[in-house]
């Protein structure tokens, strides 16, 4: 492990919590966050004390939620990079069914995985997009997750929503907040697609489920972002550690967004 001596000194879990107190995170709330561990510096205790910070911050009446997602539990025709075509009947044949209590997240960092293994974390269903909670509201908000509901009304973002979260960006940009998928939704007639993945059945095996959904995508998002934030004046900016921060509420976050998409991807050359 390589160590910054020039640094202004260690992250601990202590000046974590100072600084996401500064930040607008306050006790019994309801939280997701999106997370770079890397971003804040040199942590003294990694992931743990991050989210040993978090739950300090939240005290025992608040919840914390993180993505779990499994990126890699996908039709393998959407990889990058991309398999042999002669390779994709075998995977869909193989791949190991999602199960909530032992996939591992992928490709959204350290700290959700520490909270998804987090003794009592509550994992929601979805075999793609699922979140993970830790809290007296975690098995609440977890509870409905649809496999045709990636980030919709039968998603536990849309309970996020209802209960008036927020949303941390620790270290990342816009470009991850999950929230803005909500406001997808929301939008008259979105766009649909055809998604794939391995899920689990009832007799302990697996299959290949293909299902319909809401065409997502965050290409715009780092461009809704800072309008939102320039817009709105909701948008609390710091720093935890190194790492530059933002704070929303996500009520705010996903109507901002409906409208936006409406005002932006309508329009002609929207996404240019």
């Amino acid at each position: 492990m390589l160590i910054d001596h020039g640094a202004a000194g260690p992250v601990t879990r202590a000046s974590l919590a100072r600084d996401f107190r500064a930040l607008g995170v306050r006790p019994d709330g309801v939280l997701l966050v999106h997370s770079s561990l890397r971003s804040l510096g040199w942590v003294s205790g990694g992931a743990l004390a991050v989210v040993q910070a978090l739950l300090d911050v939240l005290g025992p009446g608040g919840t914390l939620v993180v993505p779990s997602q499994t990126a890699d539990n996908r039709d393998p025709s959407t990889w990058s990079p991309r398999p042999p075509e002669a390779w994709w009947p075998v995977i869909r044949d193989t791949l190991p069914g999602f199960d909530p209590a032992r996939t591992p997240s992928a490709r959204v960092g350290v700290i959700p995985e520490q909270v998804r293994t987090w003794p009592g974390a509550v994992r929601s269903a979805h075999p793609q997009t699922s979140f993970a909670a830790i809290g007296p509201r975690a098995a609440d908000l977890m509870s409905d997750h649809r496999i045709e509901c990636h980030l919709g009304e039968r998603s536990p973002l849309a309970a996020l929503d209802a209960a008036g979260a927020a949303t941390l960006l620790l270290g990342v940009g816009f470009a991850k907040a999950t929230a803005f998928h909500l406001g997808e939704y929301r939008v008259p007639f979105p766009p649909r697609r055809t998604y794939g993945c391995a899920i689990l059945t009832p007799d302990g095996g697996r299959r290949w489920c293909e299902y319909e959904d809401v065409a997502l995508d965050d290409s715009d998002f780092a461009r809704l972002g800072a309008d939102f934030e320039r817009h709105t004046g909701v948008v609390s900016a710091g720093r935890a550690g190194a790492a530059p921060c933002r704070l929303f509420p996500i009520p705010d976050a996903v109507e901002y967004a409906q409208k936006w998409f409406i005002r932006y991807r309508a329009a002609p050359g929207a996404g240019a």
